[in-house]
């Protein structure tokens, strides 16, 4: 051992020779260093790219890029399906059929759960047999995959969530490679990727088109990033958890505007007083508050982590050689951070956030009147008929930030094993919902006792999957949906997910809200949001006494004794051993080919259409398709949730001979672009300023005048060979990393995006497909610069490009013709050859 750890190159040494101080430089920083320099055989690097990395004091203000090289990639299945389906495209191609992934990949099936059953012990099977009935299809495609592309593993469904899996099993700090020791470091289709920094690796979320380009063996390339350093004091108060700490930094760290796009580190004392599963929790809101990754150093906490999860082989090396390379966390000495921020964890109390975005926080006492606001300037709804609304539609205990995380859920089964001895209940009105991102969590839930406490409520083990979290939370109670449809209730569900977009969690609910496990056991007592938890009671009981939060909320002495008892490596050891194993998928019929055998009838997967189409990116004559505001998510452009029957999708597949009732969703449909094309910007809230105030997916053809479905618009406009754009405000594209999001928007025929600032992972994925993302100067907007006046715009784009140069845009009319500047997002040499190359797709 001792010998291997000599002949690794030194880091310290390496960074001393450039003149600059090892301790200095954020723990993040050293780790890209580290990746690059274990990796300097490949072609792609070069040494004046090490000598940035290192000199990342004066070039995280430059415009520099540096190459990534991860060791991994991890999949779901809503977003790994269309990298499969390109990746079966590739090859049918005699010329690309020896194509194979140069990095391992793991594909989790976790987002096609859907929770049409609960509150019963029933539900599990129900849901799991619908979910394969449903799936048959995408799920036969993914078996020829697992069989047809070498280094690509499987996780069956009711496994769990891809990042819990990720954090708890497939996360090995160290490889050993030809004698060279590398830190593990992953990619991974979906945004909340970055929860795996909580255990001290380099990971976080890109589009699959990124991730298609690391699979043929390419490094991600990105700008040198800004490290915001977030320092830590204190610790929690007694009634505060890892949920309040990350919704509490969600909010902090939207307001720093330097956070998007860029690194964040965590140090401090404060992280004496959290766990790596806190730490996972606070890592796996990245972007909810705009970062890239949000990273913790490796310290002592890390190591007895993977003890406690049964990975403890390692431990002995990793730590030898993560001190000798000055990469484990050094409290005595503090690096330089492009920015310095403090926050007093003593400070964080109870929170919830919403009614529509993860950063807007809200205090117990705080949320009654929020709603009520919310109402009134949203939603229309007359103060004087607030009181009748704010039912709790849903509360749902779901998604990895959260489960993942056994003091949170221990909490919610005191909470609810409290609940039960008061004789409280959950209103018939509520549908409750738990699906957890492991087994695991079942397992010491169970030999608690608290399992059956939980159910008493009705929070029945309903799947392993994402469930209400990405959206599919299934049908509410008839008499709910009675309320919302026909008396015009605004609704509410309240849920321990990471997000809360319009339409997400389902389609009838308008206001949601985040909050820990065991807050939304007690909100589904209280079956409303118009209450005040620090002072009202929850419910009276049969005695006629009040119960109060504080009656049934658990000690963390409490919690800990249960944890300290039932949690243990051996349920991990048990759980893990068996989980790419399982009869019910193993029965699936499927391919056993090398090329994959395409079905002209299938709904669900056909081959891509992007190998195919020639480069496109006329920038002359441009007409606007949509008019948008900010905070325009990817389920804004991209819906994941449920198919309408009068949409320009539901008619596509009822003309196809499918039922509505097997119409499924848009993310299980993400292997055919005939459906995802049509189901663009079909997100029921969409609000399109040409057509304001009709909300949904529908636009102006400004040629006619007509109004109609956006696919309807693009259609016209492709007949007459006219070039869209589409303009927005701030925080275009925030949310999933979802590639169809870029994807569909090319398919509709949109060449440019102007906004006021783009999300990371969004902007990438448009210029992987081909689209300019253009951003206004600060301070202009369409509103400011009065563009409504104008139908045609063309953009002056010169044959030299540089990263973040000002582009002029000429606008006409029949009266007038001005000029603009914008700034050009691509913002390093690679972006720009990218684009000019035409994406990813040209050329293969």
């Amino acid at each position: 051992m001792n010998n291997l750890l000599s002949t690794q190159n030194d880091l310290t040494n390496l960074v001393e020779s450039h003149g600059i101080t090892i301790h200095s430089l954020p723990y993040s920083i050293r780790m890209l260093i580290e990746n690059i320099d274990r990796n300097r055989s490949h072609q792609a690097v070069e040494e004046h790219q090490i000598s940035a990395l290192i000199n990342w004091q004066e070039t995280q203000h430059k415009q520099i890029e540096t190459p990534f090289f991860p060791k991994r990639i991890v999949l779901q299945d809503y977003t790994g399906i269309p990298l499969l389906v390109d990746l079966a495209t590739y090859k049918s191609s005699k010329q690309l059929e020896q194509i194979e992934p140069a990095v391992p990949v793991d594909l989790v099936i976790d987002h096609s759960l859907n929770i049409q059953f609960t509150g019963s012990s029933y539900a599990f099977e129900q849901n799991l047999a619908l979910e394969y009935e449903q799936n048959a299809e995408r799920y036969s495609f993914i078996k020829w995959a697992q069989q047809g592309i070498k280094k690509l593993r499987v996780v069956p469904p009711s496994n769990g969530i891809v990042h819990q899996i990720n954090l708890e099993y497939f996360t090995d700090l160290i490889s050993i490679e030809d004698e060279v020791i590398m830190t593990d470091s992953v990619i991974g289709t979906d945004s909340h990727t970055p929860m795996v920094n909580g255990v001290g690796i380099l990971g976080w979320g890109v589009g699959g088109i990124e991730a298609e380009s690391v699979m043929l063996g390419n490094p991600i390339y990105f700008k040198i990033p800004k490290v915001i350093g977030v320092e830590l004091k204190g610790s929690l108060p007694e009634t505060s958890n890892a949920t309040d700490l990350a919704l509490y930094i969600t909010h902090f760290l939207r307001q720093e505007k330097e956070v998007v796009g860029n690194f964040v580190e965590f140090f401090g004392e404060g992280l004496d007083s959290l766990s790596v599963a806190d730490r996972a929790t606070i890592s796996n809101m990245a972007p909810e508050y705009g970062a890239q990754l949000s990273y913790f150093p490796i310290d002592e906490k890390t190591y007895q982590y993977l003890i406690d999860t049964n990975r403890s082989e390692k431990i002995r090396l990793a730590k030898q050689y993560f001190d000798s390379q000055c990469l484990s966390y050094n409290p005595s000495t503090i690096p330089n951070y492009s920015i310095h921020l403090t926050l007093d964890l003593n400070k964080v109390s109870t929170v919830i956030a919403g009614p529509n975005r993860p950063e807007i926080k809200q205090s117990l006492n705080s949320l009654p009147e929020a709603f009520a606001k919310y109402c009134i300037d949203q939603q229309g709804i007359k103060e004087e008929a607030i009181q009748h609304h704010g039912k709790i539609a849903l509360a749902s205990i779901t998604s990895c930030t959260n489960t993942s995380n056994p003091q949170l859920m221990i909490a919610a089964g005191l909470v609810a094993k409290k609940a039960n001895e008061l004789g409280l209940k959950v209103p018939s009105f509520t549908k409750t919902s738990f699906t957890p991102g492991s087994k695991v969590v079942t397992k010491y839930l169970a030999s608690s006792g608290l399992l059956k406490e939980l159910e008493k409520l009705g929070y029945y083990i309903d799947g392993y999957g994402c469930a209400s979290c990405c959206g599919n939370s299934g049908n509410l109670q008839p008499q709910m949906m009675k309320e919302i449809e026909q008396d015009g209730l605004v609704a509410a569900s309240i849920l321990s997910g990471n997000r809360n977009f319009e339409a997400r969690v389902q389609q009838l609910i308008k206001a949601n809200f985040l909050a820990s496990p065991p807050l939304v056991i007690a909100y589904s007592l209280a079956g409303t949001v118009q209450i005040n938890l620090d002072e009202q009671p929850i419910q009276v009981t049969s005695n006629g006494e009040p119960v109060y939060l504080k009656d049934i909320w658990p000690s963390k002495e409490e919690i800990q004794q249960i944890i300290d008892e039932f949690v243990a490596a051996s349920l991990f050891e048990e759980n893990y051993k068996t989980i790419f194993q399982n009869k019910r998928w193993e029965a699936i019929p499927s391919q056993q080919s090398i090329h994959f055998n395409w079905d002209e009838q299938s709904t669900y997967i056909q081959p891509s259409p992007f190998f195919s189409r020639e480069k496109s990116q006329t920038l002359q004559g441009l007409m606007p398709l949509l008019v948008l505001g900010d905070s325009i998510t990817t389920d804004h452009i991209s819906p994941a949730g449920s198919i309408r029957l009068h949409s320009p999708a539901g008619q596509y597949l009822v003309e196809k001979g499918v039922d509505p009732k097997d119409f499924n969703s848009y993310g299980t449909r993400r292997g055919n672009h005939e459906v995802m094309v049509r189901g663009t910007f079909q997100n029921v809230r969409l609000k399109n300023k040409l057509i304001s105030p009709k909300e949904g997916g529908f636009t102006k053809h400004i040629p006619s005048g007509e109004t109609m479905s956006i696919y309807e618009a693009s259609v016209k406009y492709a007949e007459t060979d006219t070039p869209l754009c589409i303009f927005a405000g701030e925080l275009y594209g925030n949310g999933s990393s979802r590639d169809w999001a870029a994807k569909g928007p090319l398919l509709l025929g949109v060449k440019t995006i102007f906004a006021k600032s783009f999300e990371r992972i969004h902007r990438n994925n448009l210029i992987g497909v081909g689209i300019l993302p253009l951003q206004f100067k600060h301070g202009e907007d369409y509103e400011s610069l009065q563009l409504d006046r104008f139908t045609n715009f063309s953009v002056e784009l010169p044959e030299t490009l540089t990263p973040g140069q000002l582009i002029t845009v000429r606008c006409s009319s029949d009266v007038e013709t001005i000029s603009f500047e914008v700034i050009l997002r691509l913002d390093t040499q690679f972006e720009i050859d990218l684009y000019r190359k035409g994406g990813i797709f040209v050329g293969l």
